[in-house]
């Protein structure tokens, strides 16, 4: 069998992800490769004994792009895209040369993510987002995706992610709910640092509250360092922010050995708006880091409250700088939080079990089409 990866990303979770994927689907006898964004990338995958393809997708309307990718396509017994743009170029190809096709959704847009996961209680959508935006994101795009899903099987990482998309037209038989997995790390927290030190990892956008996170590291009463992993549109203002409230911060902008990062950490916190299932947040707890995060999207169905991490209501630093001053002033319930955090990530988000899921899915679709 022959599974064909597109993805049009250079960075970010979903390419993670596919990094992860891509070697141990080919692990299981399958004959993999992957199309993606330039040689760069696609180096990355030959790294790992993943034959790679660069065909780079401009945009959503690149047809000269994806008609260079038919080719690619054309062998293969199913395609798997990854982003928006590949699911847009390449999944209707797929159909229309009869091939199965898989398309994970790994999120919808920042301005109405806030409803994922709180059915009774959504977020409001953020600042400047006009009543006319929402209805066209909502009723317009999202609906157009569900049209997009009947050509394919969609892959969600979270229930919370499904069971909005489900309100919202897409045919729940075509859904699957396959979490992101992750290879657990080491076994240990490490002593804490000092001062403590708690981290970030994170697009640098208003739906990551960053500033929520600095607020609250004002608020924590003990000497604190931050370190914060990601690059974004809100990197300037969140600096000049920071010097502002004279806090020990320091913005490491895009890092590629996050998880090396991440061990020099004594917590990890995503004080985020709106989420699906971050990759940020299996990579701390695969390092035995405790987590404190928001209640949203799907960060619950990883993060137990009180048994992995803590979770606390989303825009409220005040709570956030509770979470943390407790771990803190806690080194016990620090290593007994990150302890069962790594234990669940290799229980049920092991790397290996997601790839084992997806090769049966892919068996299954193929089947079916005979």
């Amino acid at each position: 069998m022959r599974v064909v990866y597109v993805i049009s990303l250079r960075r970010g979770g979903p390419l993670s992800h596919v990094r992860d994927l891509a070697p141990r689907v080919a692990g299981a006898g399958l004959d993999v490769r992957v199309v993606c964004a330039d040689e760069e990338v696609a180096g990355t995958f030959r790294s790992l004994g993943v034959e790679a393809i660069a065909s780079p997708l401009r945009h959503k309307l690149d047809l000269l792009g994806a008609a260079r990718v038919r080719h690619v396509l054309r062998d293969a017994d199913v395609v798997h895209t990854h982003d928006r743009r590949t699911g847009l170029l390449a999944r209707p190809q797929a159909r229309l040369a009869g091939i199965s096709s898989v398309h994970t959704l790994h999120g919808i847009p920042d301005e109405i993510f806030g409803a994922v996961g709180r059915e009774d209680d959504p977020l409001p959508p953020p600042a400047g987002v006009s009543r006319l935006q929402l209805a066209w994101l909502e009723h317009g795009l999202v609906r157009a995706e569900a049209l997009l899903a009947r050509l394919s099987t969609t892959v969600v990482p979270s229930h919370a992610l499904a069971r909005y998309l489900v309100r919202h037209g897409f045919p729940e038989r075509r859904l699957r709910v396959i979490p992101n997995g992750i290879v657990p790390g080491r076994a240990e927290p490490p002593p804490a640092h000092d001062p403590f030190t708690i981290g970030t990892a994170a697009l640098l956008t208003p739906r990551k509250a960053v500033d929520v996170l600095l607020d609250a590291c004002t608020r924590v009463g003990s000497p604190l360092r931050l370190e914060i992993f990601g690059d974004g549109e809100e990197r300037e203002r969140l600096e000049q922010y920071a010097a502002r409230l004279d806090i020990d911060v320091r913005f490491h902008g895009y890092v590629t050995d996050l998880r090396a990062r991440l061990e020099t950490l004594d917590a990890f916190v995503l004080p985020t708006r709106a989420e699906n299932m971050p990759v940020a947040i299996l990579e701390a707890m695969a390092t035995a880091l405790p987590v404190v995060a928001t209640r949203v999207g799907g960060i619950p169905e990883v993060v137990l409250d009180g048994e992995t991490g803590v979770l606390v209501e989303p825009d409220d630093p005040d709570a956030l700088a509770a979470a943390i001053g407790e771990l803190a002033r806690d080194p016990e319930r620090r290593a007994e939080l990150g302890r069962a955090g790594r234990r669940r990530v290799a229980e049920q988000f092991h790397a290996d079990g997601v790839a084992q899921a997806m090769v049966r899915l892919y068996e299954e679709l193929c089947e079916s089409s005979t």
